[in-house]
């Protein structure tokens, strides 16, 4: 087995699963973002831990000799030929598991034998949407994977041997090249931009059009691009039909739906919905788009130009995501408050997020026009849940209660924010 880096913020998952016969566990995450090798990583523990050989078997169905299994008998067929005539429980992982029809009854078939350990991948939410995945529920446990945080980005760096700068030369490096691990390969921005474009080609290939009918190539690679363009901006359907139409071609609001759905169905954007903390109720319409990846933005640039406001939005975001916080942003009054996050205790914590409040812009009062910027929408809200500022300054402040961290060392440290 090839040597690997072992990403510890995800096996500690789902190490407590590794043995259960009655759970199907479902590792999702965007094509390249390293699914198949946390499999390797999992089948190497057991094996560490004493499992035989025999008993772990690996099937990649997007590689030969499997890639030309499609039907579940086929997949049936299979597992049987690999697994007969041993005894004990038996390790099952079957990487891009959508690429069989009808694989839920196969899989749920085994499981249903008692002596299986099932793991499954798959790179698009298509994976969990069929109707045979839905009578699975209570069956199945689902294992989101992202590309590499800011601290495993820095920890794959040096076991790769690569020279390792600042926390803050490294974070300007991790923002362009983004966190497809195999990206870091390539000595080169031009070499790692042209491997995540291509990224972006395999999942239209491979995850969209073999699941969606695309009447209209042109369409959506039009919304693609206006998505990854704008991320972390207030996204109105009506006035993106009305850009396409205006600088293209007439298009409805139901296609425009239908491709955002499909672009986070292939997991390259995820949607952030409006909360509004005084009615206590989601927002309809106006939700912002973030991306699983900055690379993909910088695959589509001609220059290397950051700009900081969305781009900390976009990783600040993927890093809650990471720690499995659910995530919306806050409207209070007139005013917006960048992500309200909740974790599994349902306690919350409120999140704002800048470059910089350290600057010589004052208004007539004698106030720092960015620090009150940051500052008021959080002092606003009177509950006794963290408040929290994050920003890329050295000299961290005090004001009302309200926590600074300098998001680049926080993230380097991967701190839970509460």
């Amino acid at each position: 087995m090839k040597d690997l880096y072992f990403r510890e913020n995800y096996l500690q998952k789902i190490r407590g699963f590794y043995h259960d016969v009655e759970m199907i566990k479902v590792i999702t995450g965007v094509r390249r973002c390293g699914k198949s090798s946390l499999m390797q990583m999992v089948s190497q523990e057991l094996m560490d831990s004493g499992i035989a050989a025999e008993n772990i078997i690996v099937l990649n169905l997007d590689q030969r000799p499997y890639r030309r299994i499609h039907d579940a008998d086929q997949l049936e067929d299979l597992i049987v030929s690999k697994t007969e005539g041993i005894s004990g429980t038996k390790y099952l992982f079957i990487d891009e598991v959508q690429n069989v029809k009808d694989y839920e009854m196969v899989v749920n078939a085994f499981r249903e034998e008692g002596d299986f350990s099932i793991f499954i991948t798959g790179s698009n939410s298509y994976l969990l949407s069929g109707e045979l995945m839905t009578k699975l529920t209570g069956r199945y446990i689902e294992f989101p994977l992202r590309t590499l945080s800011f601290d495993e980005y820095i920890g794959m760096k040096k076991f790769l041997g690569k020279s390792v700068g600042s926390n803050d030369e490294e974070f300007v490096e991790y923002i362009r090249n983004g966190g497809f691990p195999l990206s870091l390969k390539y000595e080169t921005f031009d070499q790692r931009r042209t491997y995540t474009s291509n990224i972006i080609t395999e999942i239209f290939k491979k995850d969209i059009r073999t699941n969606y009918r695309i009447r209209r190539k042109d369409i959506f690679d039009k919304i693609q691009n206006f998505i990854i363009s704008n991320f972390g901006s207030t996204v109105s359907v009506d006035a993106l039909c009305e850009y396409i139409t205006n600088t293209y071609s007439s298009v409805t609001k139901t296609t425009v739906y239908q491709y955002l759905e499909i672009l986070e169905n292939a997991k390259i954007i995820q949607k952030c919905q409006r909360f509004d903390l005084k009615s206590k109720r989601v927002l309809k319409g106006g939700e912002k788009y973030y991306l699983s990846d900055l690379g993909f933005y910088f695959a589509l640039r001609t220059d290397n130009r950051i700009n900081y406001g969305p781009v900390l939005e976009n990783i600040v975001y993927n890093y809650c995501a990471a720690k499995g916080y659910e995530i919306s942003v806050g409207k209070i009054g007139s005013l917006e408050i960048d992500f309200i996050l909740r974790n599994n205790e349902q306690d919350y914590a409120y999140v704002q997020v800048a470059r910089t409040i350290d600057n010589d812009r004052y208004d007539e009062h004698g106030l720092n026009i960015t620090e009150e910027r940051e500052y008021r929408p959080l002092e606003k809200i009177k509950d006794g849940y963290p408040k929290i500022l994050l920003t890329m300054d050295r000299l961290l402040q005090k004001r009302n209660g309200i926590q600074h961290y300098n998001l680049v060392d926080l993230m380097a440290d991967n701190m839970d924010l509460f």
